[in-house]
Order: structure tokens, then sequence, then C-alpha cells
């Protein structure tokens, strides 16, 4: 017999219901403890279903939610509820799936998918079948409904769809939601394509199969007058673009032509999705051949687009021109942040390298619209562009530019900045002969009585850093730092933090250019201390540390050092351990620690002592929870990365004088289970700080070599190409350490060293460090070594080659040329197969 629900109970479920939807917080916390006792009787989830989809008399409001309660309690509970009560809910979601209020229907559509994702797609075989069959009711409720929840079926399982494990139901789907793009309702029509975009990118077969009807049916909804099925358009030719390309080109005149249209529309979500569609034609091979005929219409629209929307000015607050910094910063203006590990590599003699850190300068400044919008996405478009077509888009943009940088209205001219900015790293050569012009303008425009004209050009101008700093310093170099040293103390936190990453861009370009005016940024820099909020004291931290690796010592001279350090140690004494503001500081004293060298040893001790803390708890604590997860929480790991890293900058700033701190603390015991970490980028920065120990007070690491040297060597795993990185510069230092003594651990690294050299595609950083460190291996071992056959002929670093001659000397007869490539022949003292890379020569 069907379940009904007791009066009493049902009852009690409504006004739990409306207690709910209170404002009151000690309504909430009985609500939520109140939920906690009722999900003990599982029939309590047949009274949700119930009051979703059969209690008619109640408000939508109330009996939706009850609806995502259950979907909650389906998310967290669904394995222990009893069948009858699972078959119950399934039975009336698609008897309701047609209910007349759309609220009602979008709640059960999601209530359904959360139950499918559960893993009941294989076990509610009716679903899909009942799906598509509801499609073909007259009723336009149940054919919405149903699309509804396929929608977000395809969304949630789209792999699944087109896998054996459910014999391939997309098969017929496809063909199904094909028939629909013709549909009178544009909801349908809208839901239809949907479904079928979600895969395209996967190239799901059935609809590889179908792919011809399906460009065929788009393009007849070209000029379909609803705004959601021409985005839904937009959004496939978009996809098609990245996957099957083959089958648009031969209508790219028309397509392009469309998307000239709609990147114009009136409707902003519309316009945002064909203007992806720049983006994404920027990275295939056909760009300039399919473009070249179209920038004269295509510029201009960028352009247009790259204005400040009135929404966009209103999501602003309208006032942004007036200072607000004395207005703290709330939680959620602060984005959270992540610590970037230290790579080191040999060439440069542990300096930064492998992915190349930058100051995100890729992005217009548009951090506080954090979301996608059409003006950002014109300005990659316009960026991306300019990369392809370099010199030839400047004809299309140079008048346009003239207009809009002189413009009286501050919108316009601020999108001219923009568009300048854009354009600079592609078309920088042919601007050059325009910039002794420009520059000036831009300086000028950093004093701009309109904020975000003030933030933009800090930005701007950082993208053309490179030939500020190529010119004589007198000419743009000093009046654009004086100019961006005054925006770093702005009334405005906006142009603050445009102006700090500018800065910082500056200070790499620069490097010792800037020696000169230490005094007068420092002055600034520590001026801002005392000025900014929360969010760009953050920023300011990672100003202070780029200025210290782009000057390097010259930063140790007393005056400097008495500037500086105050505020940062009184910055590091207020903050606690658990505070994730010690990470840029961290990341930060860690450069000035390597820059200071000996000017730092006054503020070492305590700084040490601190990180080894850090590092200490995070390990106790990850400890703790793995021995008891449900009473202890995991450790944020970044606090042991900065540590790490901040030690390394101590022991390559101190070298030698960081001896007394090491003997005096348990950093190597301590190294020793951070090499083991499970997190590849403790790993990562465990070595590196091996490395900086191992060149700074060997006689601390030396004791511990028969332990670590296993270690590195199962870390030589290009999987994780920092952590190898690493690994092979600590192994390479350490040899040049132990000399002869090396020879018991050769064995123990070798063969990885050569695999990784012989790996096609390794990247070039971790090629040169593997052929630096088996050169050392051979210099020192040359015995054990002997010879390495390499596939690299274009590695000729001068350690790799000394340490061939050496091996070449002990073993004469190993070495011999063979189809223009080094080949080890066995014979005398030679070793065999794991060393080769190829056929073993008799």
């Amino acid at each position: 017999m069907e379940w009904q629900p007791d009066e009493q109970g049902l009852q009690q479920v409504l006004q739990l219901l409306k207690d709910s939807q209170s404002p009151d917080t000690a309504t909430q916390r009985a609500v939520q403890e109140k939920l906690e006792q009722l999900n003990q009787f599982p029939d309590f989830n047949n009274y949700l279903i119930f009051v979703l989809t059969s209690l008619k008399s109640e408000d939508e409001p109330t009996r939706s939610l009850s609806g995502l309660i259950l979907k909650n309690n389906v998310k967290a509970h669904y394995q222990n509820f009893p069948p009858l009560v699972a078959d119950f809910i399934k039975r009336e979601c698609l008897n309701n799936i047609g209910d007349p209020s759309p609220l009602i229907r979008a709640t059960i559509g999601i209530l359904i998918t959360t139950i499918a994702s559960k893993g009941e797609l294989q076990t509610w075989p009716e679903l899909l079948p009942q799906l598509c069959n509801l499609l073909n009711s007259e009723d336009y409720n149940t054919c919405e409904g149903s699309f509804g929840a396929l929608q977000k079926i395809c969304e949630d399982s789209s792999e699944l769809l087109d896998s054996d494990a459910l014999n391939r139901p997309l098969n017929i789907m496809i063909p199904k939601f094909l028939q629909f793009f013709k549909h009178c309702s544009p909801k349908i029509r809208s839901h239809a394509i949907a479904c079928v975009n979600q895969f395209i990118s996967s190239r799901a077969q059935a609809l590889m199969d179908h792919i011809d009807t399906f460009i065929e049916s788009l393009f007849a909804l070209a000029g379909d007058e609803d705004c959601e099925v021409r985005k839904n358009v937009c959004r496939a030719l978009v996809m098609l673009l990245e996957v099957r390309i083959d089958r648009l080109i031969p209508h790219m005149h028309s397509i392009i032509q469309y998307m000239l249209q709609r990147t114009q529309d009136p409707d902003e979500n519309v316009s945002l999705e064909a203007c992806e569609f720049w983006l994404t034609l920027a990275e295939q091979p056909v760009c300039k051949e399919a473009l070249s005929g179209h920038l004269v219409q295509l510029i201009p629209i960028l352009v247009n687009g790259m204005k400040y929307s009135e929404i966009d000015i209103i999501l602003l607050k309208g006032d942004v021109e007036e200072e607000d910094d004395t207005v703290p910063d709330s939680e959620q203006d602060i984005k959270p942040r992540f610590h970037k590990s230290r790579t080191v590599t040999l060439q440069h003699e542990g300096g930064e390298g492998e992915e190349g850190e930058d100051h995100d300068d890729d992005d217009d400044d548009d951090d506080t619209l954090s979301d996608w919008n059409l003006r950002k996405c014109s300005a990659a478009a316009l960026d991306v562009l300019a990369n392809v077509f370099r010199d030839e888009l400047l004809p299309h943009l140079l008048p346009l530019l003239k207009g809009l940088l002189f413009h009286p209205d501050w919108v316009v001219k601020e999108s001219g900045i923009l568009v300048l900015g854009a354009i600079a790293e592609g078309c920088m050569q042919g601007m050059v002969p325009y910039l002794p012009e420009l520059m000036p303008h831009l300086i000028q425009c950093l004093c701009d009585k309109k904020a975000l004209v003030r933030s933009i050009a800090c930005w701007t101008l950082s993208r053309y850093a490179h030939w500020v700093v190529s010119q004589p310093p007198d000419s743009h170099l000093k009046p654009l730092m004086t100019e961006l040293l005054k925006r770093i103390l702005d009334g405005n936190k906006r142009v603050q933090e445009a102006a700090c990453s500018a800065f910082a861009t500056l200070e790499e370009e620069a490097c010792t250019e800037l020696v000169p005016y230490l005094s007068f940024i420092l002055d600034t820099l520590v001026f801002a201390f005392g000025k900014y909020q929360h969010k760009n004291l953050l920023i300011l931290y990672d100003a202070i540390g780029t200025l210290a690796d782009s000057v390097g010592h010259h930063l140790n001279q007393p005056e400097y050092i008495e500037k500086l350090m105050p505020p940062l140690i009184a910055k590091w004494n207020e903050l606690k351990d658990e505070d994730k503001d010690l990470f840029p500081l961290l990341e930060c004293l860690s450069s000035v620690a390597t820059a200071l060298q000996s000017g730092f040893l006054p503020y070492c001790e305590p700084v040490y002592q601190r990180c080894v803390t850090l590092v200490q708890k995070t390990l106790a604590q990850a400890m703790m929870y793995s021995q008891q997860p449900d009473q202890y929480e995991a450790p944020d790991k970044d606090f042991m990365i900065v540590a790490l890293d901040l030690l390394s900058g101590l022991a390559e700033g101190l070298g030698g004088h960081v001896d007394q701190l090491v003997s005096r603390s348990n950093i190597m015991t301590l190294l020793f289970q951070c090499m083991q970490d499970t997190m590849p980028e403790v790993r990562q920065s465990s070595f590196a700080l091996l490395g900086d120990l191992t060149k700074a007070c060997f006689p601390h690491v030396k004791p511990c070599i028969a332990e670590f040297m296993p270690i590195l060597g199962t870390n030589l795993n290009p999987e994780f190409i920092s952590v190898c990185n690493n690994a092979t510069w600590a192994i390479g230092e350490i040899c040049m350490q132990m000399g002869v003594e090396m020879q018991p651990y050769v064995s123990l690294v070798l063969n990885q060293l050569v695999e990784i050299i012989n790996r096609p595609n390794t990247p070039k950083t971790l090629l040169e460090n593997t052929a630096i460190t088996i050169g050392r291996l051979g210099y020192v071992c040359p015995q054990e070594v002997v010879y390495v056959p390499t596939e690299h002929p274009d590695l000729h670093d001068d350690w790799l080659e000394e340490g061939r001659w050496m091996m070449i000397g002990v073993n004469p007869g190993g070495v011999v040329q063979v189809r223009g490539r080094e080949m080890k022949r066995t014979g005398t003292g030679a070793r065999t197969c794991p060393l080769l890379v190829g056929p073993v020569l008799s």
C-alpha cells in the first residue's frame, strides 16, 4: 500500500519548515538540532518528498525548501535510506516532474540529479528512458520539467552517459535532443542546446556521429529572438572551434559575421559568450588567415567592449574617485593566496627558476570585479590577437586610440589606457615610435582625479616597463618611478594596490638601475606600512620582497637596514603563528634575508627559531591528524612550506653564519620528516633547504647523508617537475661537498638521472640541472659513473663536459660515435644495460 503521512507528523514537519525560514539565529540553531533528531527516522524523508510534490495547499517557497532539505539528506545519508523510502522518493519525483510551478519543477530536477549522482544511474534504469519519453508530452510543464532534469544530469554525469556501464544511452539521447532544436518554446530550445553542449568538449561519439546535423541546427537558430538560445548557440560554436574546427572552416566567414553581431548583443550574457569566440580563435592555427579580412570590423567592437558598463561602475560603488584608505577592509575583500614553493636551479646557483613567477601582469586591473565580464573578455581577446597579428593590428587601432586617450569622458579615456596596456606585449615593436610621446601622457594620467583612471594607468605603464628601463633613466624611468611611488601612497585603496603591483613589475625590469634611488623608494614603502589596510599590506610585502630580489646585496647598507627592518620585524612580532598573513611576510623576509646577507645577522635568531617552531608545530599537527582524524584538524602545510623557504633564504644569505643557528636546533631531524611528506610542495621546499644547508654548513648535513640519499633517489620522479628539480639540485650540491665519499650513493640516483635526461619533453631547467648533476657525479666518482649517453646533443654545460672527460679518462674504450649520437660500448670496466639508450655495441 502507498505510504501516507500521519497528520500530526506532517504538522510537525511543516512547523519546522516555517521555523527554518526565520532570520533569528537561536531559532535556526534549534531547527538544525531538530533536523538531526528527525534524520534518525527514515520516513522523515517521505514527509519531505510529500510536502514537495503533493502538498499543493502549501506556498511554493516552503515546498521548495522541503525538497532542498531532502536533497541535503540524500547527499549525506542516501546509502542509509531503506529501499522502500528510496523507491517512494524516486517514484514521486518522476510522477511530479511536470508540476505547474517552475520553482517546484526545478527543485524536483535538482533532487533527481542528486539521487542520480549518488551512483544511482545504474540502479535506476527507468530514469533516463522515462525522462526522454516525457519530453514527448503534450503538456508543456512536463516537457520543460523533464528537460530541466535531463540538463542537470548531462552536466553532472556526462562521462557516465557515454559509457558501456549504462549501455551508452547517449546514442538515443543526442538524436532526441536535436529534434527539440525546432520546438516552439524558447525555454525548450534552450534546454535542448544546453544538453547537447555538455558533450562537445569530450567529443562524445554519439555527438560526432550527428555533428553535421548539429551544426546545421545551430545555424538555423542563429537569428533566434530568445537571448538564452542565442547564448547557448554562441557557446556551442566556441566549443566546436576547439574540437571540430574542420567542420566550421567551410562556414568560417558566415560564423565570424554572426559572432561580430553577437559580440554587440544588447544582452551582456550573449555578448560575453560571443566574445569568448575571439579568444578561442586566436589559439587556432587558422586564426590569421580567417580573421585578416575582418579586423577592420572586429577591432572597434572589442575596443568598445572594454569600457566600464554602467553596472560595473555601480558595482564599484560609484565612489571610486574618493579617498577610502581609512576604511578597514572587510574579510571578503581579501582573496585567499597560495604560496609558491621555492624552486632552485644550478646554473643560477640557487636563484628562483622553473615556472617563472610573475605578477599576473596579463590580467587587466579589474580585481575588484572578480567576475569574468565583457570588459575583461574583450581586453583578453585584444591581448591574444595582438600576439597573433603583431604590428598588423596597429593600422586598425591607432586612429581609434588617439580619440580614446584624450577623450573628455573619463570612462572612454580609461578604456583607451586599457587598450594600450592590452596590446603592449604583441605590438611592442610597432608601438616604440609612439612611446616617447605617449609615456609622459600616461605618467600624467597617474594624477587623474578619477581613481579608476589612475589605477589602470599604473597597470598599463607596468606593461611598458621593459621599454622604460631600456631608455636613459632621466627620460622616463625617473619620472615614472617618482609618480608611481606617489600612487603607492594614494588615498584610494584600489590605486594603492595597482601602484604596488606595477612597482613590483618595474623593480623586476629595472633591477640594479634602482640602486641610486633606494633611499627614496624605502622611505615610501616604509611609510605605506603605517597607511595600508589589511589587503594592500599583503601586496606591499611582495613589492618589498621583489625589491630585495632585484637589487640584491646593494640593500646591505646600514641606513637602508635601519629604515626597512624595524617595521618588518614589528609586523612579524604582531602576527600569531596561526595567522595566514605570515605567508607573504615570510616570503618577503626570505628575499630580504638573501639580499642583506650578513646585514640580516642582528635579526636572524628570532626569525630562525620561529621558522623551526612553525615546521615542528605543523609536523606535530599532521601526526595527530593522521592518528585521530576525527579529533584533530588537518594542518595548513603552507605554514611549513613558507618557513622552510625562509630558512633557505637565511642559509643562502647568511652562508657560514647560519652554522651556529643550525647547531642549536633540531632542523636536520625535522628536515628528514619534511623530505618524506606526502605533499609535493613540502618536499620541494625541503630539498631546496637541504641544498642551501649543504652549501652553507655541510658538517651538520654530512652525518645525515646515509639517511637522506635514498629519499632523494625516490624523488627523482619527473611527474613532479619542481620536486624532481630540487632533489636533483640538492644531489649536485651534496656531491661537490662529499667528493670521493659520494661513491656508495651513486647507484641510488644515477639510473633515475639518466632516465630523466633521456626522456622526451623534459623541461629545459630540469634537463640542465640533471646534466650538471650527472657531470658532478662523474667528476667526483668517475669509476662509478663511467659514461652516460644522452639523446640531447645540445647539452654542453661546463660541468657535464668536465665530468665526461673525467669519466673518459678512466674508461677510454667506453665511448664511440654511432649515427651522430654518443653511445656506450660494453667492455673494460663499463657497466651495462641500465645506462644505455640504445643497442649494446659489441
